[in-house]
């Protein structure tokens, strides 16, 4: 059996005559994660507004919401059932994000600590299911 070919970090997507990448969308990486959820203009606003993320909700396409030079795509349910996710985040300050999420409704599941890994990380679950691990990287010493 064939095996999928995967692109690595370092490898560009081969461009065809008319310049436009054949493998990969421009800004998109080999595994993108999707968040399929009811209100998600609500979810974009409020991946804005906690996580400083940037992107503009679209009702008509997934959304795409960038955290620093990562992508989620977010969608409406509807064509498809709601799907939450579990994602790692890493931002400046884990302890004022934590902070912001909590102050825009969402539930902590783990309040800020240290890791033996040189993480500084808290957990949240926001209104529409998904798990969020929000971390600061402190090298160990």
């Amino acid at each position: 059996m064939e095996q999928a070919r995967l692109l690595t970090l370092t490898e560009q997507p081969d461009r065809g005559n008319d310049g436009m990448a054949t493998l990969l969308p421009d800004g998109y990486q080999t595994v993108t994660p999707r968040i399929v959820a009811r209100d998600a203009e609500g979810l974009v606003a409020f991946l804005r507004d906690v996580f400083g993320a940037t992107g503009e909700f679209r009702a008509d396409l997934p959304s795409d919401v960038r955290f620093g030079e990562a992508l989620v795509m977010v969608s409406e349910a509807g064509p498809r059932e709601a799907m939450s996710a579990c994602l790692y985040l890493y931002v400046d300050d884990a302890d004022a994000t934590y902070g912001r999420a909590m102050k825009a409704g969402a539930t902590s599941l783990e309040e800020p600590l240290d890791t033996p890994y040189g993480d500084r990380r808290a957990m949240v679950r926001d209104g529409w299911g998904n798990t969020w691990q929000i971390a600061t990287y402190r090298p160990v010493a």
